[in-house]
């Protein structure tokens, strides 16, 4: 069996890029050692950059439908209610170049159940329980052994392998790419979904000064579950269904029958780890496979999504549009810095809310650091900047394009939407461009032409419409 790109793990990075070379035409096998999607909460927090990246992915109905903006924090003491605060900083301007301004709360088991119902409107579907076993590569192909659940092996090729198969990687490994990372909390923590009674479902609950350390009680929206964060200062979480009721008995004013239904539960201790490398020949290394997060910020489920959005329309335009394989040796240069970058971002959170504040002067709130509409590849090998004697606030190639309402109605997103490039042009009508290319006219661009990548970002600013042909080759634009 052959395949144009293999991909192993169906966590929310493997299935965004399966959506995403869906919809280009591009075939892929995506396989998951697990029997089952995965089935927790954790990664919770879809940040504004994300929502943008799933509108065009054609699933933000859904993703709103099911989800919920972040509730308040409720601090509690000996049973009593205490401070009341806001974790995250919400937009209170309506800024019309960011459609979704604030983080938006979703279980990441929901999150993989709509991208995996998107797969499927185009065709695709994610085989469970099937566990890569074997890796070889050359010049021309990817080698695969997979072993089925019933402990059937095949070979499978594929042009290109992409590794979304998690913090451990059987890929990373099997691949040689080490991982160089650090112990961001050397204390454990528990992260279990729950079913409480006795509590209102209209705050973020913590006990903050709790013995054994803080404990905090999410309500998911689209659900009657809880979600559960405890830190543990000493000892190891006791992950069992008994373990986890015994530890909110302990910890707050509920008792332990006060937990009817333990769903899913894990423990960890928080890291902070970054790949060597990207790439490997023709292995892709994306997601947790990739760089390893505190939960803190909620960063580590957008930079994956993100990087498989980033990692997908080069692919499609390699193997679907003819254009030079080069063009995939942007990926690592343009994601490794950015994985580099919510590193430390996750870290510095995760080490200043250690302890947990206690009143809401105190405790570290989320805001700009974390919404991740800044990150951008100015400087990067696919992004060509022209003009010269610029201001200080002007939109430049590597920018995000930014969200603009159309003179004739509607906005920049609904054309942007979709796997093609999009032309803007200042201050004129567009020039002639390939086929596939769409166009608009937006003079509050000021003058020039902004050649916008699938993924939303500016990959050339230029006032000569002659540039547009040199980067169209690089990029797989032909005519």
């Amino acid at each position: 069996m052959h395949t144009p790109v293999l991909i192993v793990g169906a966590g929310p990075t493997g299935l965004t890029l399966a959506v995403d070379l869906a919809r280009r035409g591009v075939p892929t096998l995506l396989v998951e050692r697990a029997p089952a999607l995965f089935p927790g909460s954790r990664g919770k927090g879809l940040q504004p950059r994300t929502l943008e990246v799933l509108d065009d992915l054609g699933v933000i109905d859904a993703v709103r439908a099911a989800g919920a903006p972040y509730p308040l924090m409720q601090s509690w003491e000996n049973g009593e209610r205490g401070a009341r605060w806001d974790l995250v900083e919400r937009s209170g301007a309506d800024d019309p170049s960011v459609p979704y301004p604030d983080i938006w709360m979703l279980p990441q088991w929901r999150t993989q159940e709509i991208l995996r119902a998107r797969l499927r409107e185009f065709g695709g579907e994610a085989v469970l329980g099937t566990a890569l076993t074997g890796l070889t590569q050359d010049a021309e192909r990817v080698t695969a052994r997979l072993t089925g659940p019933d402990g059937t092996v095949r070979t499978v090729t594929a042009d290109y392998l992409v590794a979304a198969d998690g913090g451990r990687s059987t890929v990373r490994r099997a691949v040689g790419v080490p991982m160089v990372g650090e112990t961001v909390d050397p204390h454990p923590a528990l992260v279990a979904d729950l079913r409480v009674t006795g509590l209102d479902r209209d705050d973020w609950h913590i006990w903050p000064a709790a013995p054994g350390g803080p404990l905090l009680l999410c309500p998911l929206p689209g659900t009657a579950d809880f979600q559960l964060f405890a830190q543990f200062t000493d000892g190891v979480p006791d992950t069992s269904a008994d373990g986890v009721r015994r530890t909110v008995a302990e910890r707050t004013h509920l008792p332990a029958e006060a937990v009817t239904d333990v769903r899913w539960a894990s423990d960890f201790r928080p890291r902070a780890a970054l790949a060597d490398r990207f790439r490997s020949g023709r292995v892709f290394l994306a997601g947790d496979a990739a760089h390893i997060h505190s939960p803190a910020g909620g960063q580590g489920l957008n930079t994956s999504v993100q990087d498989a959005y980033n990692l997908g329309w080069k692919l499609g335009q390699v193997l679907a549009h003819g254009a030079p394989a080069e063009l995939l040796d942007s990926y690592e240069a343009e994601r490794l810095p950015v994985a580099a970058d919510v590193l430390d971002i996750s870290t510095s959170l995760h080490r200043a809310s250690a302890g947990t504040a206690r009143e809401s002067d105190r405790a570290p709130r989320r805001g700009e650091r974390t919404e991740q509409l800044g990150v951008g590849y100015r400087g990067g090998p696919l992004s060509l900047e022209t003009r010269t004697g610029l201001p200080g606030g002007a939109l430049r190639a590597g920018d995000r394009a930014p969200d603009t309402p159309l003179p004739g109605g509607g906005r920049l997103f609904d054309v942007l939407r979709g796997p093609h490039f999009t032309l803007v042009a200042g201050g004129g009508e567009p020039p002639a461009v390939p086929a596939g290319v769409r166009t608009v006219r937006l003079d509050d661009w000021g003058p020039g032409l902004f050649l916008i990548r699938p993924d939303g970002y500016v990959g050339l600013a230029t006032t000569d419409p002659a540039d547009l042909a040199g980067y169209g080759a690089a990029v797989g634009l032909r005519g």
